[in-house]
């Protein structure tokens, strides 16, 4: 009996050249493996605008860092993603970026805004929650503007761990943020 072997495609960062025409969808390798998606809707680049301006906000004002809305980071050549709202120290971020000016690295906070189906979100709470967490994020935040709510991971014995749910009059406050605060409903 003769058995065949089917290896599954692994993508890397070079085979995202293919797609370079097209703007109407959403190109990210997670682990070799190739998810696509349709541009973000409107309603959830609001709420990515609404959490990169309150991070702009308390940035400038604190003179830590930068906020960022779609950054790619570049992880390694199966690991290529578009996170919806990144934040990073100066500090930090002197190291991260290449010469194009793609992050390599991790940044401190990485924010997820969910979209529609089960796939998408999957791809959220799994795939990218393992990624950033194997990658060194000390924070991330997973938003659902359908739900208006907020679930933070935050760094606990070298893996991003669910330490809190919040909900609308809920105040989020960061350790990674030293004085940010400000109501989930803000983010809506």
């Amino acid at each position: 009996m003769q058995s065949t072997t089917t290896n599954p495609i692994r993508w890397t960062t070079a085979d995202l050249a293919i797609f370079e025409g097209d703007r109407s969808k959403r190109y990210e390798i997670i682990d070799g493996e190739l998810f696509v998606t349709r541009a973000p809707d409107w309603r959830h680049q609001a709420v990515c605008s609404n959490i990169v301006a309150l991070l702009k906000f308390w940035s400038d004002q604190s003179g830590l860092g930068q906020a960022a809305i779609n950054p790619g980071i570049i992880f390694s050549e199966s690991d290529n993603v578009i996170p919806d709202v990144v934040w990073a120290s100066h500090e930090r971020l002197e190291r991260l970026l290449d010469e194009a000016g793609h992050l390599t690295a991790a940044p401190e906070l990485v924010v997820e805004v969910l979209s529609p189906g089960k796939t998408n979100e999957r791809r959220d709470r799994e795939s990218k929650l393992k990624l950033y967490s194997v990658r060194g994020v000390l924070e991330y935040w997973i938003v659902s503007w359908q739900e208006q709510i907020v679930e933070v991971y935050r760094r606990e014995n070298a893996a991003l761990t669910l330490t809190t749910t919040l909900y609308g009059q809920d105040e989020l406050i960061s350790p990674v943020l030293p004085g940010f605060s400000c109501l989930v409903s803000k983010f809506y």
